[in-house]
């Protein structure tokens, strides 16, 4: 039987646009939107013509977080292989070698902050808001990337209370990068994607790669991970791009 479409990919100039496509929903995630997601994200790491990603969500909310209603009559072994999916799913945006950005918006809970923070980063509509009720819920979840991003002590409050964060403490703790007009999320998103996308291809996937790495390690090492990457681009000659856009604009801009 075809599973019903989750997730709708499209690419265009460098830029593949991922949309949560379960508006009716809330865009709570389910083991179909779990696998699609996963696949979408591999064929755009496999595709040459993509630059940059964006992750967004189709209606008002971006995410509901998980679909628990799925779970009705299921028995532990069945809900372990859909955490397994997710985690696959967050797993595939997070090592994507393109660089991720997600627009959210309304709101995002559980599930949903999983993939805001598996993204490289995220631009927010003034309207979002954030929560992570997973041990409210029965469940656990959001225990690794969230501490991550914010801390453990942070984390632990977010996570126990079940605490609704509201659009300017989510920027304030990180969750998104900047908070733009809900009606402008779009635009704005699509505005970053383009500038991202005229950096040479290479240069943003080691760079990616490179902080990627060197935030597990010390810094001296990271710099080896740096020199690496440094020699790697001089290599593929993707370098001589990113002088000759300078050199010809001036200042890079």
């Amino acid at each position: 039987m075809t599973e019903p479409q989750r997730v709708r990919t499209t690419v265009a100039d460098g830029i593949a646009t991922v949309e949560l496509a379960r508006p009716e929903a809330r865009n709570a995630v389910d083991l179909p939107m779990c696998e699609q997601l996963r696949g979408a994200f591999d064929a755009i790491d496999a595709d040459e013509s993509v630059h940059v990603v964006v992750i967004a969500a189709q209606g008002p909310v971006f995410c509901a977080g998980a679909d628990l209603k799925e779970r009705t009559g299921k028995d532990a072994a069945w809900v372990r292989r859909r955490r397994v999916a997710s985690f696959a799913a967050y797993a595939a945006i997070e090592a994507c070698r393109r660089p991720v950005v997600a627009l959210v918006q309304g709101a995002v809970v559980g599930s949903g902050g999983e993939i805001t923070l598996a993204a490289d980063f995220a631009l927010a509509g003034d309207d979002v808001s954030f929560r992570f009720p997973e041990p409210h819920w029965g469940t656990v979840g959001a225990t690794q990337r969230l501490q991550r991003a914010i801390g453990k002590r942070r984390a632990k409050e977010l996570l126990f209370t079940n605490r609704r964060l509201a659009a300017a403490e989510a920027l304030e703790l990180g969750l998104v990068s900047a908070l733009v007009p809900a009606a402008e999320l779009a635009e704005a998103g699509m505005r970053t994607a383009r500038t991202i996308a005229e950096a040479p291809p290479t240069a943003l996937s080691l760079t990616k790669r490179a902080v990627d790495l060197g935030a597990e390690t010390d810094l001296d090492r990271g710099i080896r991970i740096e020199m690496a990457a440094i020699e790697q681009n001089l290599a593929s000659g993707d370098w001589r791009a990113g002088v000759d856009r300078f050199t010809t604009k001036g200042d890079g801009s």
